[in-house]
């Protein structure tokens, strides 16, 4: 009977923890990049910042995902880290609305109501456009389900008629040394499964069986927030420099609420309980119908005053962040470094994707960056000038070809995953063919800086009005590459299609014009061969790489993105 009891704990809190997961993720793909655009958007002050986290995480329910979207964001330099540290901190308030959930199922046993749901959950999951709203219902009932079963072993008193639980459960002493290990358990319970539900759901149920008095069960909780900033730090260790200081920021913010809190928490909680009229000296041996708003009103209560008191000291916050996180010796080299994607920050396939949509796109910008030095080679004045736009050049080959290959290996391992949906897997292989068109743009800006070399080696340089045709040239292909990134990352892909198109065909025509013009110069004796082959090199260089932009084009168009 004892290990049939613990079996059906766990086999409760596992349903628990998958429900959450379930909502969590179907309404990531439910709202797809609008997430993200919530939090690079409204964070104009750290009060529109604050109510952002609250709102994202109460909808996700997961500060995790929350935390990990932020810290993310800070590593691309969307967000600062003053921009971050509010959204950290209304996470952890928006995190707080799955123990009211709890609550009202250990008062109302709304899980009696859940099954008019499941069959429209059911229903709608066999919808392709409604499956990820009825996968959101589904984790819901879930969660409502496992809480009701919770509920239901509380009542016939199962783990306290089990005096082998109770001996190894229960806290033979009340005091601030049990606390504080009834607090470090919290913490490694939630570093552990990362389910800040299932530590609201043990402590409820051990308190409500008479197991656990209610401070017992408040120091557990307590340890909730100390345990998910260690996540969020482990997930940024792999960050950059700003993405770890955020982390950092996060975790003095909840270790100096757990501090205070802890050594008030037992006067907080006589407080609470006097306003709701519930003893909290006596063990409960059913379920009190105000117990569970305690420890739901204790959790909210705690989130609340510690946001308030440390809104005041954000700045303070960013500075001790930044200085207990020193900048890496080799951070110095920032554009060889991806932006969004970082080793501990894989989460759903749908977040998944718009990484890598995002880093693509940083991919662009690096590309673009190559272009525009290339540019310059045309335009040095003596050879020092020349020579060191030359090796910025040639490390921009470097930095793009990594960066290739890294992208790569991320996109892949998302296609590798067993959960991923197959309406994802076409939107990945466009990817994939992005990228090797990418790649073949930095060749040809590679290619063309070779000719620059030897135009400024040769003798025979280029003529002024062969260079004035490279600059004409050079500005019709900025502005295909400028709208070449406005289309990686465009929800209307035809509108921005035409208008590659439309570039596209002047490139061609303006090269289809300089190449005949330059057979006649070189009938006409204006120049060698030797410099009109060297001329026709870039005119070609870019006019391939142009190819190049319409093959990105025809992969948008073929796989429009989420």
């Amino acid at each position: 009977m004892v290990v049939l009891a613990f079996l059906k704990l766990l086999g409760c809190l596992g349903l628990l923890m998958y429900g959450t997961k379930l909502m969590g993720e179907s309404l990531q793909q439910l709202a797809g990049d609008r997430l993200r655009l919530i939090l690079d958007s409204l964070t104009t002050n750290r009060f529109t910042s604050l109510l952002t986290g609250a709102l994202v995480t109460a909808m996700i329910q997961s500060s995790t995902t929350a935390s990990l979207m932020t810290i993310s964001f800070v590593h691309a330099g969307m967000l600062t880290l003053l921009q971050a540290l509010p959204i950290l901190m209304g996470a952890s308030v928006g995190n707080t609305l799955i123990a009211w959930i709890m609550a009202a199922e250990f008062n109302f046993e709304i899980s009696n109501y859940i099954y008019p749901f499941m069959l429209v959950a059911f229903i709608l999951v066999y919808f392709r456009k409604r499956s990820a709203l009825g996968e959101s219902v589904f984790g819901l009932c879930f969660i409502l389900l496992s809480l009701g079963l919770l509920c239901h072993m509380s009542d016939g008193m199962e783990l306290a008629d089990q005096e082998s639980i109770t001996r190894y459960l229960s806290v033979n002493e009340e005091h601030y040394g049990s606390y504080a290990m009834l607090l470090l358990i919290g913490a490694a319970v939630t570093f552990a499964v990362q389910s800040s539900a299932a530590l609201m759901a043990t402590s409820m149920i051990l308190c409500s069986t008479g197991i656990w008095s209610i401070y017992s069960g408040v120091a557990f909780v307590l340890g909730e927030n100390l345990g998910r900033a260690i996540v969020t730090c482990r997930a940024a260790s792999s960050a950059g420099t700003q993405a770890r200081r955020t982390a950092v920021g996060q975790l003095v913010f909840n270790l100096s609420g757990v501090v205070w809190m802890f050594l008030a928490f037992p006067y907080v909680v006589n407080v609470l309980c006097d306003f709701i009229h519930f003893n909290p000296t006596v063990k409960q041996v059913t379920t009190d119908n105000n117990l569970a708003y305690v420890l739901a009103a204790f959790h909210t209560g705690f989130n609340f005053c510690n946001v308030a008191l440390f809104m005041g000291f954000v700045r303070p916050l960013e500075r001790l962040s930044t200085r207990w996180v020193s900048k890496s010796r080799n951070s110095d080299d920032e554009e060889s470094e991806l932006r969004f994607i970082t080793k501990g920050l894989l989460d759903s396939p749908e977040e998944s994707v718009m990484v890598a949509r995002k880093e693509v796109v940083n991919y662009a910008d690096t590309v673009i960056k190559m272009f525009t030095h290339t540019r310059y080679l045309f335009s040095a004045d003596n050879e020092t000038e020349f020579k060191n736009i030359y090796t910025l050049v040639e490390h921009y080959e470097d930095i793009c070809d990594k960066m290739e290959v890294d992208i790569a290996n991320y996109v892949n391992k998302i296609t590798a995953e067993e959960n991923v949906p197959e309406r994802l897997r076409p939107i990945v292989c466009g990817m994939l063919r992005e990228l090797a068109e990418l790649e073949s743009i930095g060749d040809c800006c590679h290619h063309i800086a070779l000719a620059a070399r030897r135009n400024f080696r040769n003798p025979q340089p280029l003529t002024e009005k062969q260079l004035e045709h490279i600059h004409q040239m050079f500005q019709l292909t900025e502005q295909a590459l400028e709208q070449m990134k406005v289309l990686l990352f465009a929800r209307k892909v035809p509108r921005e299609a035409s208008k590659s198109y439309y570039i596209e065909n002047e490139i061609n025509k303006f090269r289809n014009q300089l190449c005949n013009l330059n057979f006649t110069d070189i009938n006409h004796g204006v120049y060698s061969y030797q410099t009109g082959a060297m001329y026709m090199d870039v005119i070609n260089g870019c006019e391939q790489l142009s190819d190049s932009i319409i093959n990105i084009t025809e992969a948008r168009m073929e796989t429009k993105d989420v």
